[in-house]
């Protein structure tokens, strides 16, 4: 894949450290999952994170955390994460619960599945037919969509499989789904859009955009 849009540093050194909430941690794996590029970038700082751990001497740690580290490697193994299916890398899966999406209408031919919604962000699958449009919105946070197949278009470029646009709420944009076969994304937002027109407006806190 000829990945054109990348992961930005804050975002991998967030998701490395645990410090990313959910919503965008499971896009920035999915990503991570598809880009070469930043999955060596994610690596080398995970690298250089042990380096440095390993230079920084020993420490004595109270028998309450060696205790609870000892159950912990005593414990059963998880069981094992979905694989990749068709589209939809692990990361993907994994939130779906191993299963293919249950899709909502939205209007227009466009679908959606929340995937999880917490106080920390919101992430959805969405689904756009080619050459529909998302109505033009606006956002009072951060926006991230990683394009899983086909392709859209808005102000800030052109996203294809493997691309994440990064919306801040300095963006206005109107994406419409390319040509050929339908645009599915995964996104993850942590505020409500802010759509221009009156009806997504109205009907924004039903579908919970």
């Amino acid at each position: 894949m000829d990945i054109q849009h990348h992961i930005s540093d804050d975002l991998l050194d967030a998701y490395r450290t645990g410090t990313l909430p959910n919503a965008f941690s499971v896009v920035v794996a999915a990503h991570i999952s598809l880009c070469d590029d930043c999955r060596a970038r994610h690596e080398a700082r995970d690298m250089i994170g042990g380096a440095l751990l390993a230079g920084a001497g020993t420490a004595t740690i109270s028998s309450g955390a060696r205790d609870r580290i000892m159950a912990a490697l005593e414990a059963p193994p998880p069981p094992l994460a979905p694989r990749g299916s068709g589209v939809f890398p692990a990361p993907v899966m994994a939130e779906l619960g191993g299963r293919p999406p249950r899709w909502r209408m939205l209007g227009g031919g466009i679908r959606q599945q929340i995937l999880s919604a917490d106080r920390e962000g919101s992430l959805r699958l969405l689904y756009i037919p080619p050459g529909k449009a998302v109505p033009e919105h606006g956002h009072r946070g951060l926006e991230l969509t990683l394009v899983l197949q086909g392709s859209f278009a808005d102000s800030e470029g052109a996203f294809r499989r493997g691309d994440v646009e990064t919306a801040h709420d300095d963006i206005d944009h109107k994406p419409v789904a390319g040509p050929g076969e339908p645009c599915i994304c995964l996104a993850a937002t942590d505020a409500p859009l802010r759509f221009h027109a009156m009806l997504p407006s109205l009907l924004q806190p039903i579908f919970r955009i």
